[in-house]
């Protein structure tokens, strides 16, 4: 890639203002696709500096609970690739900057046909992918086209990739690397810091990437905390909790969902000032 992507833009900014990034997660048509359109047109209001937007699955084997529920929720709801797809293309309509990573499993992307994924998420406006199964061992099929196209392509790094796994890690990944803060599925525990700040020093002395940390980050003080030592904070579980809780007993969406993630994103970005 040649030209600066929104997503090495945003960090760049970022780093100006001495500020660290929050990043947000949803799942795409999570109650519903209105609703789940307009928590992702608030978002940057409230403070999210990069947003992953999750492509719904029926087999998401790396989520907990509250995860693996909105992608069931969405899927029920009728959300295909398409409409994930169009959902991007409306919100990059009102907002030219705040960086969009589709986050997901292979299985969709598979299915839609990945050289007419590239080519349509690229044209919607998505400007990075977090393909959580497709391993370095596979980036010629996904990865290198991704980024021939003008995507980042995120990878994860866990506390289980030693240093004989890191380099392959790191090699074609771009935009920023997502430190997985526990082994397990999202949501399950909370990171231990001190940890977590020495498996961030420990990757960055691999890669000049932005490092970003997810799984697990719940509480304005949690991402306080783990951003002292990284250069943002990845927070999914907390805000798809938050719309299942809002939900009336018929399951459908609550009038104050989108109130309610706005509201803990806010929390959640004066947590990272303060």
């Amino acid at each position: 890639m040649t030209a600066t992507s929104r997503i090495e833009a945003r960090f760049a900014q970022l780093k100006k203002q001495n500020r660290k990034a929050l990043v947000t997660f949803i799942s795409a048509g999570d109650p519903d696709l209105e609703t789940s359109a307009a928590i992702l047109a608030g978002l940057p209001q409230a403070g999210a500096d990069i947003i992953e937007v999750g492509m719904p699955f029926s087999d998401p084997m790396a989520d907990g609970p509250a995860i693996q529920a909105a992608s069931l929720r969405a899927l029920q709801g009728g959300q295909t690739m398409v409409k994930t797809l169009a959902m991007v293309r409306e919100f990059r309509a009102g907002d030219s900057e705040t960086p969009i990573v589709l986050m997901g499993y292979y299985n969709p992307i598979y299915v839609y046909g990945h050289e007419r994924f590239i080519v349509d998420a690229k044209a919607a406006g998505v400007d990075g992918l977090i393909v959580v199964d497709v391993p370095p061992e596979a980036d010629d099929e996904l990865c290198i086209p991704a980024v021939a196209a003008g995507l980042n392509f995120i990878r994860l790094a866990t506390p289980t990739t030693d240093a004989n796994r890191l380099p392959t890690v790191l090699k074609n990944t771009s935009g920023f690397v997502y430190y997985v803060s526990i082994t397990g599925i999202t949501g399950a525990a909370a990171p231990v810091v001190n940890d977590v700040h020495q498996q961030v020093t420990r990757i960055k002395g691999q890669t000049e990437l932005p490092v970003v940390v997810g799984f697990g980050v719940k509480t304005g003080a949690q991402a306080r905390a783990i951003a002292e030592g990284a250069d943002g904070v990845v927070v999914g579980s907390a805000l798809v909790g938050e719309i299942e809780k809002s939900l009336k007993q018929d399951g459908k969406a609550g009038p104050d969902t989108v109130s309610r993630v706005l509201a803990t994103v806010k929390e959640l970005a004066t947590a990272l000032k303060s």
